[in-house]
């Protein structure tokens, strides 16, 4: 081991310690004190809840822990956006778990509480998987209303994809494990079977201050609206539990009697772990992110014996394509290489030098061919993203980049096979795209600490951003000073620096989690198995392309 492998796994081992205490502190929820008055009311927190009804608890994956980080301060912050969402399994059977944390606001909805409930729908819809409910929310958060409840990707759409997800045959269940008011009342009336919690669980549209208000009811909630009420009068609830055990039980109940679903049949064999240590890791990928590394060694230490079929390794070298396995599932990788490359060929003079992390015409024209054979074979992609975007400059775009470009945004767009991304490091402007970024529908995308997702670096952006400042500034008049200029470019790239965070795109669910490099696989294996319950239904078609 040299002295950079050294200083790159100390680096690396700080930010995971880093992300290891932001969850802890994210898994408080509301806090201690909230979490204490929730126990003495008899009541489970949404992670003890999820923990109980989980296999596995340990090898499930959470999506959106830091949705709503530093994002809602005026208000008293949002934590994982008062809602945990995990993928695991109940009685042996795959699902999504979605969990209102009512130590937050008492459950109640920010803008990224809908948001990643809509998430969590998505997740559902895409792969056919079947999604818990276990509700204990106030409702909209009012002082925050207009910015949750009437858009098309608001509060209201949850309803209509549970309408949507029933016509689609996906499994719902709901619990109801607190209370469920208003607008909210109708997501577990509109799953297959709703259960709810006795004394504690409460479902109404209006509460009983309201009721009095509206029409001058005098009446107790438990009795508007409790467990005995909507069992053995309504009808509204299909069980009566007798505390959020005796509900949860139910519902491992339910899952272990539903049937096998259809299959859409990637190839799995028994998985191998890597034969190169996977904590190496740490120390290949370097502190700074505009350092190069070799893409490969990352490769090894993820897929399973260390064994990777490379398609086309000498031509367009800034893109590595190939074939491999992740925990015994079959997929097609698609990754950045770091390394600066010496390539031959048609578009390239000969031993002409490329730099690492930027796509090429003939980097883009590879991975167009690659995908589109993955799309043929039914085999997932894995895309490994450290881009720092297209080559630029006269002879690149003489030679057709956007053309060649706009061929890979193209197989990635209309790829049938489910994708999945890791943001290694760098996800820069257009690359983020070509790479599959957020916006290309990734099955999962998780993020390392190390990742950066902006529009191109800080120190670029700054630079920009600075020009424009001081021409505006000398515009006006002003004298700008060296020390001036400085000063304001460490302004400039202090505050840009915030924003190419991956804990700042977590916030906002620009990507799924930021993950500990040693969880890749494990995610990457989640979710191939939970895509393999929905069958492809499209053919792969790459549509109008100038060749």
């Amino acid at each position: 081991m040299d002295i950079e492998f050294n200083k790159n796994e100390d680096h690396n081992k700080l930010l995971v310690s880093d992300l290891k205490r932001r969850l802890q502190k994210t898994y408080l929820g509301g806090g201690e004190k909230r979490i204490a008055k929730h126990h003495e009311k008899g009541k489970m927190t949404a992670r003890e809840r999820i923990d109980y009804l989980l296999d596995n608890p340990k090898s499930a994956i959470e999506i959106g822990a830091f949705a709503g980080e530093d994002m809602y301060a005026e208000h008293g912050g949002c934590p994982s956006g008062g809602v945990v969402v995990k993928i695991g399994k109940i009685s042996g059977k795959q699902v999504i778990v979605v969990a209102n944390d009512a130590t937050v606001k008492a459950g109640a909805w920010f803008p990224i509480t809908g948001k990643k409930n809509l998430r969590a729908q998505e997740i559902s819809i895409e792969n056919k998987l079947p999604i818990i409910y276990l509700v204990d929310s106030a409702g909209v958060y009012l002082p925050m209303q207009d910015e949750i409840f009437p858009d098309k990707e608001h509060f209201g759409r949850i309803f209509r994809n549970n309408a949507v997800m029933s016509s689609m045959g996906i499994t719902q269940i709901a619990a109801v494990m607190g209370s469920c008011v208003a607008g909210g009342a109708y997501l577990p009336i509109m799953s297959d079977e709703a259960l709810i919690v006795d004394k504690t669980g409460s479902i109404f549209l209006a509460g009983s201050y309201l009721v009095k208000a509206a029409i001058g009811e005098s009446i107790d909630n438990e009795t508007l609206g409790g467990a005995t009420t909507h069992c053995e009068i309504s009808g509204v609830t299909d069980f009566k539990a007798k505390d959020d055990k005796d509900a949860l039980d139910r519902i491992k109940n339910v899952m272990g009697k539903i049937g096998d679903f259809e299959k859409a049949g990637y190839n799995r064999i028994e998985a191998q772990k890597p034969k190169e240590k996977e904590e190496e890791i740490y120390g290949i990928l370097p502190k700074s992110r505009a350092e190069q590394y070799d893409m490969y060694e990352i490769i090894k230490r993820l897929v399973d014996n260390s064994e990777f079929d490379e398609y086309k390794a000498g031509y367009g070298q800034t893109l590595i394509t190939g074939y491999a396995r992740i925990d015994g599932w079959a997929v097609g990788i698609v990754a950045n290489q770091r390394k600066i490359v010496k390539t031959t060929g048609a578009k390239t003079k000969p031993t002409e030098m490329q730099f690492g992390g930027v796509i090429y015409s003939d980097s883009a024209d590879k991975a167009t061919r690659f995908i589109a054979n993955c799309n043929q074979k039914k085999i997932p992609l894995v895309f490994l993203q450290d881009v720092t975007g297209f080559m630029v400059g006269s002879k690149s775009e003489h030679g057709g980049i956007i053309k060649d470009g706009a061929k890979m945004v193209n197989a990635v767009s209309n790829s049938v096979v489910p994708k999945f991304t890791i943001v290694i490091g760098n996800s820069y402007g257009a690359g983020n795209y070509a790479m599959c970024g957020k916006a290309y529908d990734p099955r999962l995308i998780a993020a390392w600490p190390s990742a950066e997702l902006a529009v191109m670096s800080g120190n670029s952006a700054a630079k920009v951003l600075l020009q424009i400042e001081t021409a505006a500034l000398k515009k006006k008049g002003e004298e700008i000073s060296p020390e001036k200029e400085k000063e304001l470019f460490d302004k400039i790239k202090a505050d840009y620096d915030k924003q190419i965070s991956p804990y700042y795109a977590a916030a906002r669910i620009w990507t799924d989690a930021i993950i500990d490099p040693l969880e890749t696989r494990n995610w990457i294996s989640t979710g191939i198995e939970v895509a393999n319950h929905a069958p492809i239904e499209k053919k792969f078609n790459l549509g109008v392309l100038q060749v």
